[in-house]
Order: C-alpha cells, then sequence, then structure tokens
C-alpha cells in the first residue's frame, strides 16, 4: 500500500503547504534525504492556536496541534518529491513554547510521533528530539521539523 492510500485509509488529508512565513523554503533535498522547515500549526492558512503550553495551551490541544505541525511536514515532503518516495522517517526534533514549570515536552511531541507511526508503520519510527522554548514564530505553542529518507 502507498503512503498516500494510507493517508486515506486513515482519513486523513495533506493540507496545502503552509507558506514560509520568512525567507526559506518548505522542504530541502540533499542526496536521499528531504530535510522539512520548521513547521507551525498551520490550518487553512492561519496558525491554529498561540501562547505557551502549560498556560494558555493545554498539553492535550499541544499534543493536537504537533500533529497538525506533522501533517504539514508530510505536506512539504510530498510536494517536493512525493510522500510515496519517502523510505522511512529518520528524525523528528519538535519545539514546545513552555510556561514556567511545564517539563511534558515529549508528551506534546507525541502528537507529531504518533501520527508518523500511523501512517508508516515500522518505517515510521525515528529518532527524536523533544524541547521546550521561550518563544516560537508567531507565537505558535509547537514547531516541528522532519527528516525523512526517500528511495531512489
Amino acid at each position: 500500500m502507498s503512503w498516500k492510500a494510507r493517508l486515506a485509509e486513515l482519513g486523513v488529508e495533506l493540507p496545502a503547504v503552509a507558506a514560509p512565513v520568512a525567507a526559506y523554503v518548505p522542504a530541502v533535498r540533499s542526496g536521499s534525504l528531504v530535510f522539512t522547515s520548521g513547521q507551525l500549526p498551520f490550518v487553512a492558512g492561519s496558525l491554529a492556536a498561540t501562547g505557551k503550553v502549560g498556560g494558555e495551551v493545554s498539553p492535550e490541544e499541544a499534543k493536537a496541534h504537533a500533529r497538525t505541525c506533522a501533517l504539514n511536514a508530510l505536506a512539504a515532503v510530498d510536494a517536493l518529491v512525493g510522500l510515496d518516495a519517502v523510505v522511512r522517517v529518520v528524525k523528528l526534533v519538535g519545539f514546545v513554547a513552555s510556561a514556567d514549570g511545564f517539563t511534558g515536552h515529549p508528551a506534546v511531541v507525541n502528537g507529531a510521533s504518533e501520527l508518523l507511526g500511523e501512517v508508516f508503520g515500522d518505517a515510521g519510527a525515528h529518532a527524536r528530539s523533544a524541547v521546550g522554548v521561550a518563544e516560537l514564530p508567531l507565537g505558535a505553542p509547537v514547531e516541528v521539523e522532519l527528516v525523512v529518507e526517500i528511495g531512489e
């Protein structure tokens, strides 16, 4: 089964590629790897939420936003090389804008990791970092970067 067919089976549709908010491109290919730029939780061209996790944004809401970020990253990969070219997910980096004392970054970033597992199965198992930060672009609560390996 193709990855796009798997998305359809899950009832998930890839969004349009989020427009860059600064001087960068959504994804680049280097050899057999595709690196995405940091993806924010944009839905239909608008940021789905702003605020700090553990403050204005609950950890559960942030986990859902991390999933949206991962979908946006997959859309960037699809636009560049086609999603079905993906052989495996290599690395995920998740950034969480955290209120003072919030330490649940791994659980928030699980929103992105779990989506990749649902779509890619064993090929979605990846190395990962979940990092708490003071601020993210546009006040977003989460941001996700993705590295995938593609076949020839």
